[in-house]
Parts: structure tokens; sequence; C-alpha cells
């Protein structure tokens, strides 16, 4: 989602807005505090959740922004997340840093978001190749995903190898052009 459509949402109503918003963002938010407060009791995880929103509503009603909303919504449940661990660790007479490698039940060997924002761009990724349709996307398929050559990719689809290097480079540029249309930049992916 983006700011421009949260917009159009919250201009006809904000409680769908906020409703749009939260189910698109949730699993994400919840993500990345249960990364930061795993040794948490739910209810902590909860409130903070519910507090990540409430930040990031405020903020959205008074501030118009630009761009893709995801980003702000990840750096506010982070944020959110370290002043909960920061608080719940003040009241019970302990602080622990939330680097510190002496505290390994708080780590874990996975980079859950990562490996969730890994898996959003891929399918954001296979999206955006098969609207470009037949033999676009299956070429953009074949050359960067089974790193085949041209001769081997016109082989399997009756064609040209020249024809297959032309469709391909038109291709990427449509692509390029689709991932720019979702925000995405040259160098970030």
């Amino acid at each position: 989602m983006t700011y421009d459509e949260y917009d159009r949402l919250q201009s006809k109503s904000s409680e769908q807005a906020h409703a749009a918003l939260f189910d698109e963002y949730y699993r994400y938010v919840k993500t990345i505090v249960f990364n930061r407060l795993r040794s948490f009791s739910n209810e902590d995880i909860e409130e903070c959740i519910s507090d990540v929103f409430a930040d990031v509503f405020f903020k959205l009603s008074n501030d118009p922004l630009a761009g893709d909303i995801k980003a702000f919504i990840g750096t506010v449940a982070r944020n959110k997340s370290i002043d909960h661990f920061r608080k719940h660790s003040k009241n019970t007479g302990k602080s622990v840093s939330l680097d510190d490698d002496t505290m390994p039940e708080l780590r874990s060997g996975e980079d859950i978001t990562g490996e969730n924002e890994k898996k959003e761009l891929r399918c954001i990724l296979m999206d955006c190749i098969t609207s470009l349709g037949e033999p676009d996307s299956s070429i953009i398929i074949k050359k960067f995903y089974y790193d085949m050559d041209s001769k081997q990719i016109a082989g399997e689809l009756s064609m040209k190898p020249s024809a297959v290097r032309m469709r391909c480079s038109r291709a990427a540029s449509k692509l390029k052009e689709l991932l720019e249309a979702r925000g995405f930049k040259e160098g970030t992916l």
C-alpha cells in the first residue's frame, strides 16, 4: 500500500483506511515486534503492536508522506518494540542490550524480518514478471533464473536467438519501469 492509496481510503472513511492498513501490515508488524520481544508475554507483544498502529495512524493523519508505507511502518515497529523492551526491562530491574550476545534466549539464528521482506520482494518481482506476458516472462525467467543463454531459450521457445535478445532487452526495461512504479529504485533489489 502506498501513501496515496491510504489517503484515498482516508478521504472516504478513516475506519476503512485504518482497517485496510491494519489487515495488510499486521503480520509484518507482529514479526518485527515478536523478533524483539520474544521473551515477553503475548499481552506485552499485543500491546506493543497496538502502540505501533496507533503511532502510524496518528502520523499518517497529521503529516502527508509519499511513496511506500512499509518502510515507515517497519521503522515505527522497530522503535516501539525497542521502547517497550527498555520500559519492561527497567520495571523488572534488569537492563539488557538487544545486541548483547550473552543473552542467547533473546537471539535467534533466524532473521525473520529479513526473510519476510525477501519473500515479499520475490512475490512482487514475480507479479511484475508475470504481468509482462508471454513470451517475455518466460524469456526473463529462463535468462535470469535458469541462467540460460539466448540460443538455449530460442530453441525452447522456437524463436531466433536475436529475437530472444531483443525481447529480453525490452522486457528488462519494462520490468524496471514496473518495479519503479512499485517504489523500487535501481540498486535497491
